[in-house]
């Protein structure tokens, strides 16, 4: 053997006892060492279930014509005033001076809320000799166009806040806020002693017209055996009370007043 062969010759034992030098495979990497801590599994997405809101009740159509049964005159020859959605402490004073100092009654349409707020003017409306109609615990203007249970529900709460406050008062009527009235409401406030009161005279005073424009609508509807609606609550009655200074003498002197009966 020729001495320059000899390092070749090594060389090729040194790859063939570690076999790198194997035909057709390439030197395979060294395995990493293990870590010390395997890393966390990615805990899945838990996405929220949607939120379903309750269904809201159905309510009953509201009728074309106003059911029978309405009680919508005095039932005598005397104007019978009512007032509507208090009491309340800025107006319902006002409104009980003025026919105090006329020396007649009228119907307070109380609101529950507003009584089990103002017990004390629901006291003084029935010391000074006026008389009360339940008008839904929170003027519901839909309540009659719920499940019976929830009207009866609704006026029995209202009747018991109202005697809270005067607990031997009679409560004579019941008015359906906005005359959104409906047979089944009328057949369960009768079940409760409660008469339907509407009424035959709207000036529409909710909706705050001057004083003038009340009084003009108000002298030229009313009749014998009217029932006219006014409001000593429910927002500024400001207007209201301009016109009861002038229509409360007025009505007294040409017709007289009168409750409903």
């Amino acid at each position: 053997m020729r001495p320059r062969a000899l390092p070749a010759l090594a060389l090729g034992l040194v790859l063939l006892v570690t076999g790198c030098g194997e035909a057709g495979k390439s030197p395979e990497k060294a395995a990493a060492p293990p870590s010390d801590s395997a890393a966390p599994a990615p805990s899945p997405v838990t996405r929220p279930s949607p939120t379903r809101t309750p269904a809201k009740p159905k309510l009953r159509p509201l009728p074309k014509k106003l059911p029978a049964g309405l009680h919508r005159a005095s039932g005598s020859n005397g104007v019978a005033l009512t007032f509507d959605d208090g009491p309340d402490p800025r107006f319902t004073p006002q409104i009980l001076a003025q026919l105090r100092a006329a020396r007649v009654q009228a119907t307070f349409c109380v609101v529950g809320k507003q009584a089990e707020r103002y017990p004390e003017l629901v006291a003084r409306i029935v010391r000074e000799g006026h008389q009360l109609c339940n008008h839904s615990w929170h003027h519901d203007m839909n309540l009659g166009r719920r499940s019976a249970a929830e009207i009866r529900s609704d006026l029995q709460r209202t009747n018991e806040a109202i005697h809270a406050a005067a607990p031997k008062a009679p409560i004579t009527w019941f008015r359906q806020p906005g005359g959104r009235w409906t047979a089944e409401e009328v057949t369960i406030a009768r079940q409760m002693g409660l008469r339907p009161l509407h009424w035959s005279v709207d000036p529409q005073d909710w909706d705050h017209p001057p004083a003038e424009t009340i009084i003009k609508r108000v002298k030229g509807a009313t009749r014998h055996g009217s029932v006219v609606l006014l409001h000593d609550a429910g927002g500024d009655r400001t207007q209201t009370m301009a016109a009861c200074r002038h229509l409360i003498p007025d009505i007294k002197r040409r017709y007289g007043i009168a409750l409903p009966r």
